[in-house]
């Protein structure tokens, strides 16, 4: 039986699934060149700067693109930037239909490739799966239209909402199997950001789990009182550590972090804090797309305060501590109503291992 556009489109979906955490600054893109119904090749976006997943597909499929129909799971490009135009690869490759599952999200193409493609006599259909395909790449969607990282919160607790015992004890709430799920999610983002409370009572190293995996470091310090030897420096290159302070930081410490290598932003203060909604900016200019906050409770209140945050990940453990002066998952959030509440949305609820991840959107 001759497979559909959508079954075609769900196969290139997930050829550019292979490829996540590692495009950055660019999306995720599959592509597929099929004829008569058989998958003459097939390609991916590996990273930035590599070539495109329509080229890869073309390169292997050589003269077999001619008269064959491509399957793109984002629109192509039409300028020049680290790489070629696509869409004048295609029209010379004899390619005869195109079928993108998604326009790019960026105003200044908006269908321009696929107007492009028609002009040149090329059947083109746009808008297959188009809803998983901009869940795929929310990363980049959000970045190419508001300049800013896709922001992801964090949190390990109890079923009542707690990360530790009131003497600051945290080691473990959840499982080793939801702890290593969570430790592998890493992989998918430029940044993991933590308040300075975190490295002080929990000491992490934050390192992802591939080797291979370039991730920054950001830690949020409105008095710089990072230990120069906290685990974070271990197994990462100076320049990948960004410290986040204002000027309330001791000038002599500056000096000290200054030579250190590491990158120190003084940022405007905000009820003496950083005011993490200029940092997220300053990130963005360093084409860092995506951050995963990891704690501590005050950096995430203030992340959510500030509507900051796009997606929740919860996991629960099954298990109650009861006690009103344990610490709190999220904290410095006032409602003064129910209607003030945060609410997620398109909520997902898995289970790991006896415990549950509760993902949502803000």
């Amino acid at each position: 039986m001759v497979k559909s556009d959508l079954e075609f489109m769900r196969m290139a979906m997930h050829l550019a699934g292979k490829a996540r955490g590692e495009t950055s600054p660019n999306p995720m893109v599959g592509a597929l060149i099929v004829k008569d119904g058989r998958i003459l090749a097939q390609g991916f976006h590996r990273r930035c700067g590599t070539d495109h997943a329509e080229i890869v597909a073309i390169k292997k499929a050589k003269a077999l693109s001619r008269g064959a129909t491509l399957y793109v799971t984002l629109e192509p490009c039409r300028h020049y930037g680290r790489t070629p135009p696509c869409v004048e690869r295609i029209i010379s490759a004899g390619i005869k239909r195109v079928v993108v599952g998604m326009k790019d999200p960026n105003p200044l193409m908006d269908g321009k490739s696929i107007a492009q493609l028609r002009e040149a006599g090329i059947e083109a259909k746009v808008g297959v799966l188009e809803k998983e395909l901009a869940r795929l790449n929310e990363v980049f969607v959000k970045f190419i239209q508001h300049k800013m990282p896709f922001v992801v919160a964090k949190s390990a607790q109890s079923i009542d909402g707690k990360i530790a015992l009131a003497n600051g004890r945290s080691e473990w709430i959840t499982s080793s199997t939801a702890r290593a799920f969570a430790h592998r999610l890493r992989n998918d983002f430029d940044a993991i950001l933590v308040g300075i409370n975190t490295i002080l009572i929990d000491n992490p190293y934050l390192n992802a789990t591939k080797k291979t995996k370039k991730i920054k470091k950001i830690v949020v310090d409105s008095q710089l009182r990072l230990p120069l030897k906290a685990n974070i420096f271990q197994q990462t290159k100076p320049q990948d550590i960004i410290i986040a302070t204002t000027n309330r930081a001791d000038k002599d410490r500056l000096k000290n972090f200054g030579r250190s290598g590491v990158q120190l932003m003084i940022c405007p203060g905000k009820e003496e804090q950083v005011d993490l909604a200029w940092l997220l900016r300053q990130l963005a200019k360093q084409e860092i797309t995506s951050v995963l906050i990891e704690g501590g409770a005050a950096v995430i209140g203030s992340a959510l305060k500030a509507k900051l945050v796009d997606k929740m990940l919860i996991y629960i453990a099954p298990k109650i501590l009861g006690d009103s002066k344990a610490r709190n998952s999220v904290e410095g959030l006032s409602p003064r109503s129910m209607a003030e509440l945060i609410e997620l949305k398109q909520i997902r609820c898995r289970p790991i291992s006896g415990d549950f991840l509760v993902e949502g959107y803000l």
